[in-house]
């Protein structure tokens, strides 16, 4: 089937939204994404809707296909995805091929000679794993999305000797938090270091973003650690998201990471938030993992990300 191509516009995130949501519950039985959660895609910093998305709607005028390409600050690394209505025999690997040649663009504009892509996989979606084996992607690394539930109220943790603890509404506790997040995933999968006004502008861009839920831990007065929660998942899940939990390396080993974790616990509940959600890296350069299962997580779902160099 004929598919004509077309460049993605904000009015038409209802539509791109019906498509992922269609194929998501093909997938995993359920649509893993919001309407807010495109609508913030199409306007996110960065992404040049001219050049980095592509739409493929079949003779009806139906969308059957989205696919997009996404630089991660001024690094090689380029995040890129295909998302196909399924039947449309041939479209993944047309608009497959059109993102990597967008990623070796975007990686010649910023003077790198290789780029490295990267393209994530539900565990359960095996079209979408043979199509990354098509496209030349091998295994990278695996995300487990982890959930706790919260039947009721949960009691504060007794903060650390000498931590205090600073929410994200002043611009001081913003930047320390942008420090200790970029030298506390320095070595993690896929980090690319980003200044503090890209960092600061993709968040202030996202709906689901709520600086009072970015939380800064001081130990003696130096900035050791942060947890920055938003909204992401209320909208579906009624649930608590913690995007980002880092404590330097010279504060490691403190119980610093599992108090911040409880407590995003304890403010989650508070909130009457029917859970916490948060993803890990199953390759993590630090023990993460085995600390949210013995805080009492667990893990719902899989996903793979799936990488290439050119």
């Amino acid at each position: 089937m004929q598919h004509t191509l077309s460049r993605p516009r904000v009015e038409d995130a209802p539509a791109i939204h019906e498509l992922i949501a269609a194929c998501d519950t093909a997938v995993i039985g359920a649509p893993d994404v919001t309407l807010d959660d495109v609508a913030d895609e199409l306007v996110e910093p960065g992404f040049d809707r001219d050049k980095d998305g592509w739409l493929a709607r079949d003779a009806d005028g139906r969308l059957a296909g989205w696919a997009w390409a996404h630089r991660i600050g001024d690094g090689d690394l380029v995040n890129v995805q295909v998302i196909v209505r399924p039947g449309a025999d041939g479209l993944a690997g047309e608009l497959g091929r059109l993102v990597i040649g967008r990623a070796r663009e975007l990686g010649a504009e910023r003077g790198h000679d290789r780029v490295t892509v990267d393209l994530d996989v539900y565990r359960a979606d095996e079209a979408k794993q043979a199509l990354a084996k098509e496209l030349g992607f091998e295994p990278g690394t695996s995300f487990h999305r982890m959930r706790i539930d919260h039947s009721g109220p949960v009691a504060p943790p007794v903060p650390p000797d000498g931590v205090t603890l600073h929410t994200g509404e002043g611009e001081q506790a913003r930047r320390e938090a942008h420090r200790v997040h970029q030298e506390g995933f320095a070595e993690h999968f896929g980090f690319v270091a980003v200044d503090y006004d890209s960092w600061h502008a993709r968040r202030q861009a996202q709906s689901a973003n709520d600086w009072s839920q970015l939380t800064l831990a001081r130990l003696d007065g130096r900035p050791a650690g942060v947890l920055i929660g938003n909204n992401q998942f209320v909208p579906d899940e009624d649930c608590g998201y913690v995007a980002t939990l880092a404590v330097l390396p010279e504060f490691r080993g403190r119980g610093l990471g599992r108090f911040l974790l409880r407590h995003a616990f304890a403010a989650d509940a508070a909130r009457g938030r029917k859970g916490t959600i948060l993803h890990v890296d199953s390759n993590n350069t630090t023990p993460a993992l085995g600390l949210y299962e013995s805080a009492g997580m667990r893990p719902v779902l899989v996903i793979d990300v799936w990488r290439r160099r050119l």
